[in-house]
């Protein structure tokens, strides 16, 4: 791999993905760059500057805009000029499209196996890291919302994307035993509404205090 792009990509960009919450952070990144080199390590012609690139650019815009961040970090790859010394225009226009594929809750496809590849590796595999970001997201998007309703809506967003027909369940374009088993664990624990609340409450150190608060009736 070409060692200035990486100094660019480590120097200049990953740093960027610090403002984002913990579900779209520096270790988030770190974690769906590595999965993208497992799962493009056995694909023969593979670009693996443009997968690495792709990867670290697929959730720079999430602090900018959370609901579209897709759209706003492909445009960021997109008009990088600094990205012209490593890149073709038509690899930067294959590396933007794939950022802008990969999020799970896309009706499409990704329109390339580099789009496949970052979507794939976009999947948690970890119950308590899916648990840790929907709190995030929540506490961020949902200020006035108790304990309560934000464990409720953590639960029913787990059954939305990861239930037996949730919509990132078929996202997967690889072989991966681990989501497989992860699958399995998600189903069961957002199927069980007195457990999730506990794992929950565990995973994310909420007081608990504040979780006997928040049962008293709303006004």
């Amino acid at each position: 791999m070409n060692v200035k792009l990486q100094e660019y990509l480590e120097n200049e960009i990953m740093p960027r993905n610090d403002l984002n919450d913990e579900g779209h952070n520096r270790e988030h990144v770190n974690y769906v760059r590595r999965r993208s080199k497992k799962f493009a390590s056995n694909i023969d012609g593979i670009n693996m500057d443009m997968v690495d690139t792709i990867a670290v650019y697929h959730d720079v815009g999430h602090s900018i805009d959370a609901k579209n961040h897709e759209k706003v970090s492909a445009s960021i790859l997109a008009s990088d000029k600094n990205l012209r010394e490593f890149f073709s225009e038509e690899e930067i226009k294959v590396m933007a499209e794939a950022v802008e594929d990969h999020r799970a809750s896309k009706n499409s496809e990704p329109r390339s196996i580099y789009g496949r590849i970052v979507s794939s590796a976009d999947r948690n595999t970890s119950v308590d890291q899916v648990l840790k970001r929907t709190y995030s997201y929540r506490l961020k998007h949902m200020p006035d919302a108790s304990i309560d309703e934000i464990i409720e809506e953590s639960r029913k967003h787990a059954i939305d994307k990861f239930g037996v027909e949730g919509y990132a369940v078929d996202k997967m374009y690889f072989s991966d035993d681990e989501y497989e088993v992860f699958l399995k664990k998600i189903q069961e624990l957002a199927g069980d509404l007195e457990g999730f609340r506990r794992r929950y409450i565990e995973v994310n150190e909420i007081n608990f205090s504040r979780v006997r608060k928040a049962k008293e009736p709303l006004n």
